[in-house]
C-alpha cells in the first residue's frame, strides 16, 4: 500500500511513527499477533528455575527471534555504552563489561551501534537501543 499502511493478516494497518509505536504494539498484542512470554525476562539474567537450559533457549528464540548469546551481547554492549557515556575510561569499560581487550570492545560496539567507543563517549548521537531502557542491574555479563 502507498498511503502509509501495510497489510497484516488480511487487515490494513497504519505504519507506526515514533509517537505511536507503543499503541501499535498494544494493538498487535490484542489481536494475538505478538505475545508476552513470562519466561523471557528471566532468561536474560539466567533466573529461571525448574526448566532445562535448552528449554529456556528455545522459548527465548521463539519469543524474540534472538538467541540467548545474542541478547547477552546486546546487554553487554548496553552496559559498555552506559559506562562510556558516564565518563568511564575505555580500558575500564573493557574490564567492567567483560570484553577480552579494546579491539573486542570496538568491534562489538561498531557492529551493534555503528559507533566506536570514542564516538560513544563523546555523546555525538542518540543510540536507539538505549531508548527508554536501562541495563538490568541483575544481568550477568559474560
Amino acid at each position: 500500500m502507498t498511503d502509509g499502511r501495510f497489510w497484516l493478516e488480511g487487515t490494513a494497518w497504519e505504519i507506526p511513527s515514533f509517537g505511536t509505536a507503543e499503541i501499535f504494539v498494544e494493538r498487535l498484542a490484542r489481536r494475538g499477533v505478538v505475545a508476552f512470554d513470562a519466561a523471557v525476562p528471566g532468561t536474560i539474567g539466567d533466573r529461571i528455575q525448574g526448566v532445562t537450559v535448552r528449554t529456556v533457549q528455545r522459548r527465548l528464540l521463539r519469543a524474540t527471534g534472538l538467541t540467548h548469546g545474542c541478547l547477552r551481547q546486546i546487554e553487554r554492549a548496553r552496559l559498555a555504552v552506559s559506562l562510556l557515556r558516564s565518563g568511564c575510561p575505555i580500558l575500564d569499560v573493557v574490564h567492567d563489561a567483560g570484553y577480552f581487550d579494546q579491539p573486542h570492545l570496538t568491534r562489538s560496539l561498531r557492529r551493534l551501534t555503528g559507533q566506536t567507543p570514542r564516538q560513544i563517549s563523546s555523546n555525538e548521537t542518540q543510540l536507539s537501543f538505549l531508548y527508554k531502557t536501562r541495563p538490568h542491574p541483575l544481568v550477568r555479563i559474560g
